[in-house]
């Protein structure tokens, strides 16, 4: 097999948290360029943008609707069981499903904390556990999750997001240890700032624009396109020996 053999995913099934928009969009369509079907789980509508994206590469897509904010571990595990029985396999799960959540630690409501913790890191951890069960049963599989740089950092006025993209930091690592002999490889994309609807606040402020935009290397923003050649190669056979780490993809934020 040479080496652009090992990128291929033709035939493979892509399960992408996340994807009518932004990071998880550029991701899916990413995957399903290198020839992934992806299955689309957001708690939106039909996802008709990143549905025409997927269709224009030739691969298939399909949409189910699920509140990450209100899921329960049983939700999480019926929707992995009725992507099962749609689909047959699930090969590559991206848990790309995140919010945020702005205000002064000090008057940081229980209720903004909650949210953001079971979207971006308890409803992660349970879709993962219940794929990484089918997983285990048909020989193994990929598990990519969207971290921040964040996870490195502490941030301003982000307690809960930081906390939360530290804690999946931590679990990466976790599984990785635990499932890794099963053949299944997990790891983790850690954007810095890119130019999504997320980040559109911080675009949109001058002097926060500028003072990031000085500290980052590149001197710019990303593009979520530039997301695509990381999950292909976390998605594929080319990094079959790559496991429990967390990649920075941020145009030198971390090295500063």
């Amino acid at each position: 097999m040479t080496i652009l053999d090992q990128f291929k995913l033709d035939g493979k099934v892509a399960v992408v948290t996340g994807a009518t928009r932004g990071l998880g969009q550029a991701m899916a369509v990413g995957l399903a360029e290198a020839g992934a079907n992806i299955v689309s789980i957001s708690r939106g509508g039909m996802a008709e943008e990143t549905k025409a994206a997927v269709l224009a590469t030739g691969r298939t897509f399909h949409h189910y609707q699920l509140d990450f904010a209100k899921a329960s571990v049983t939700d999480l595990q019926n929707i992995v069981r009725t992507i099962i029985s749609d689909h047959d396999h699930i090969d590559i799960l991206v848990n790309n499903s995140g919010m945020i959540r702005r205000s002064p630690a000090v008057s940081f409501s229980e209720t903004a904390w909650d949210t953001v913790v079971q979207v971006n890191m308890k409803a992660s951890f349970f879709l993962a556990q219940a794929v990484a069960h089918h997983m285990h049963m048909q020989g193994g599989g990929k598990i990519i999750f969207t971290s921040s740089i964040l996870g490195s950092e502490g941030g301003l006025l982000v307690a809960s997001y930081a906390a939360s993209k530290h804690g999946i930091n931590g679990i990466v690592k976790a599984l990785a240890n635990e499932w890794s002999g099963y053949n299944i490889q997990i790891n983790a994309i850690a954007p810095g700032y890119f130019e999504t609807e997320m980040t559109e606040g911080l675009q949109k402020d001058r002097d926060r624009n500028e003072a990031l935009v000085s500290r980052i290397p590149t001197g710019r923003f990303g593009k979520p396109d530039e997301l695509k050649g990381l999950v292909v190669f976390l998605a594929s056979q080319a990094s079959g020996y790559v496991t429990g780490s967390v990649y920075a993809i941020d145009g030198g934020w971390l090295a500063r």
